[in-house]
């Protein structure tokens, strides 16, 4: 005993309280239980160490997630390979003298890990619109300062939910909760099963490093011309089918088209992305099957339909010359986006709608009356003080940011605070249930609601959406974040602290690496005569980069714009395109509401079929790869208990798809910097 305290030297295994329990105890029972059964006193957990290596390794990760996300607009999840990480980190260093990291050192740094991967988010969305839109980048020191504010906002509104939704209701969490569990496998079941994880995590993140090192175009270049001394210099094509178009152009067989267009044209190419390999392993097959029939259905039918028909002129030469030029970003803008948009916010909205106890039961806890007894915790929680100081004076702050550096009008920034909390509730009673924050839904309400009151100015409601779901998401990655430390007997308040630790090293990595990727070939002289420049050169296909998020942030801005803005004429979106999202709303619709009814049997999911829309059709194959790979892997050894390849394909997936992510993409962020410089060095 500690100071009245009951310290556990050794791991343990995760205890946790009976459903009847939860259901009957008072917060004071459950609080008083967890503090004389879990709590692990004084045991290390934000000690120097595990902040640096929390802040490196979120700085890592943040990276990854940036490529990554504006390759695929997905936002993974960086918890178990940040755990898996510093596990084998100090295993390293404990064998050559240092003493290991223990389990809740090893917690907080991918606490601290993960909320730095978060930090890409608003950098890949809204705030990539708002520069689309404005057509100049925005300044670095107003991109990290708004992205801090909003996150520490964040841990200010997370906090005082963390006591009901965590301590009281005890809520899974699925995704901290698995977190928590790998941790307790690694230091308390059985070590080996860490030491495995973490040498496959690094075998297939060398793999990965070395065949995107052959593919990088810059890296090669490099070594051949400029080390080698050769003339030319030779590289592997991302794109698997070059070879057809190589053999074609020897007159070996016909260019392969769909109506009369070189499939290059309508960005129909199949390639293999390391990165967005191992992402699609994470999402799932039916996230991933269902992102390649939105893009079958888009490039391969509806599209060339609409070329057949006159509806989509190419954009020079013409298709019976054999000279058409479309491209993808062609393509969406001026045709394809809307139907992809409707048929995701269709689906966002009825998943979030659809099970109004998640809404509800976000806000009767705010008003029930249940005897939570003495604070027992008090000396180890993050006082609740602070967060009712600080969400009045820091949201000031990033009211006064939007007003003056966006431009937003102080009115709708100051209507947002209380908008951001009640989608916060929302958001975060989401991700305690199901593991998913709808950021993607609740954006769309800002969108929507403050374009309508200010259509013509464009960084309203983009601003005010980045504004509520930034605070939104991190508030509710919080929460997941402190779940695993919570079942470990992990302090609270260390928690938030490395929280906030994390998101200052996601945004000291992600801010300048979005520069160095996205805008270093930015000319102020060629966007003063070209209204797209920005947006041509973040999503030029010669990058990759095809801005998913930020597209449809954009997508929703123009219609509403369209819609509301009496001086827009409607002359925005082609009638054909108006009657493509009217059916594919209601196709969302449908199938939504069947996916629903059906309990997630429902094989395809309709917002992923609208991200295989705007994603790049060479990414979408890359992660449906991925996803099949590992669901075939699955299949064959899920049931093959004691075998090697159950124990590599199927209870280490995870591993080994964030060391194919984190070797590839750093690598090709490796190259993307080695290009920059070889094209300023002439």
């Amino acid at each position: 005993m500690i100071g009245g305290v009951r310290y556990h030297a050794a791991p343990m295994a995760i205890k946790q309280l009976t459903d009847e329990q939860v259901r009957t105890w008072s917060r004071e029972q459950k609080d008083r239980w967890w503090l004389e059964n879990v709590f692990r006193g004084s045991m290390p957990q934000l000690t120097l160490r595990s902040a640096l290596t929390g802040f490196f390794l979120g700085g890592m990760l943040s990276a990854t997630n940036l490529y990554v996300g504006a390759k695929s607009g997905w936002s993974l999840g960086v918890g178990i390979t940040s755990v898996v990480l510093a596990f084998a980190l100090y295993r390293i260093f404990a064998r050559l003298g240092a003493r290991d990291m223990t389990i809740l050192e090893n917690n907080c740094s991918q606490s601290i890990a993960t909320a730095a991967g978060y930090m890409t988010g608003p950098l890949i969305s809204g705030m990539a619109a708002y520069m689309w839109v404005q057509n100049e980048p925005m300044l670095w020191w107003q991109m990290f300062w708004f992205n801090v504010v909003l996150s520490f906002l964040g841990v200010l509104v997370a906090f005082p939910m963390k006591r009901r939704f965590i301590n009281d209701e005890q809520q899974p969490f699925p995704e901290g909760r698995a977190c928590g569990v790998v941790l307790d496998t690694m230091y308390s079941s059985d070590a080996n099963v860490g030491v495995f994880k973490a040498k496959a995590l690094g075998f297939f993140a060398v793999v990965a490093a070395f065949i995107e090192f052959l593919a990088g175009e810059g890296y090669q270049k490099f070594v051949q011309v400029k080390m080698l001394g050769r003339d030319a210099y030779y590289f592997l094509s991302h794109y698997l089918d070059q070879w057809v178009y190589d053999l074609a152009a020897k007159g070996w067989w016909a260019t392969p088209k769909i109506a009369g267009v070189d499939m290059r044209q309508l960005d129909v190419r199949l390639g293999l992305d390391l990165a967005l390999f191992g992402a699609g392993g994470l999402m799932g097959v039916r996230a991933g099957l269902s992102m390649l029939l939105g893009m079958v259905l888009n490039f391969c039918i509806i599209v060339p339909w609409m070329i057949t028909i006159g509806e989509l002129a190419p954009r020079s030469g013409s298709v019976e010359a054999g000279n058409a030029v479309f491209g993808r970003a062609y393509i969406l803008n001026h045709w394809a986006l809307w139907w992809g948009i409707a048929i995701m916010v269709t689906a966002s909205m009825v998943a979030l709608f659809a099970k109004p106890k998640v809404i509800i039961s976000a806000f009767t806890g705010l008003f029930k009356k249940k005897d939570a007894g003495k604070d027992v915790l008090r000396h180890i929680e993050l006082p609740i003080w602070i967060s009712f100081v600080g969400v009045p004076i820091v949201g000031a702050v990033g009211v006064w940011m939007a007003h003056d550096w966006f431009g937003v009008p102080w009115i709708f920034g100051a209507t947002a605070i209380p908008l951001i909390i009640v989608l916060t509730l929302i958001a975060a009673n989401s991700t305690a249930l199901t593991g998913i924050t709808p950021t993607g839904a609740l954006s769309k309400i800002p969108q929507f609601g403050f374009g309508a009151l200010d259509p013509k100015h464009p960084p309203t409601n983009l601003m005010t959406g980045v504004m509520c779901v930034e605070v939104a998401a991190n508030a509710s990655n919080l929460l997941m974040d402190i779940k695993p430390g919570y079942m470990l007997g992990g302090k609270p308040r260390h928690q938030a602290i490395g929280h906030c630790i994390g998101i200052v090293a996601g945004a000291l990595a992600a801010t300048p690496l979005f520069y160095l990727l996205f805008l270093g070939r930015y000319d102020p002289a060629i966007a003063a005569i070209n209204p797209k420049h920005v947006e041509e050169i973040m999503t030029a296909p010669e990058n990759g980069f095809g801005f998913p998020s930020a597209l449809q942030w954009k997508g929703v801005s123009d219609l509403v714009t369209s819609v509301f803005d009496a001086d827009s004429k409607g002359a925005l979106i082609p009638m054909s395109a108006v009657y493509s999202m009217i059916i594919a709303a209601v196709v969302g619709l449908v199938m939504e509401i069947v996916r629903i009814r059906s309990k997630g049997a429902f094989p395809l999911s309709p917002l992923a079929i609208g991200l295989g829309v705007v994603v790049p059709a060479s990414s979408t194959f890359a992660m449906a790869g991925g996803a099949c790979f590992f669901w075939l892997m699955n299949r064959l050894y899920g049931k093959k208990e004691g075998t090697f390849a159950k124990r590599l394909w199927v209870d280490t997936y995870e591993p080994i798809c964030g060391g194919i992510i984190a070797g590839a993409a750093l690598t090709g962020i490796g190259n993307a910097i080695m290009n920059e410089i070889l094209a300023r060095a002439g």
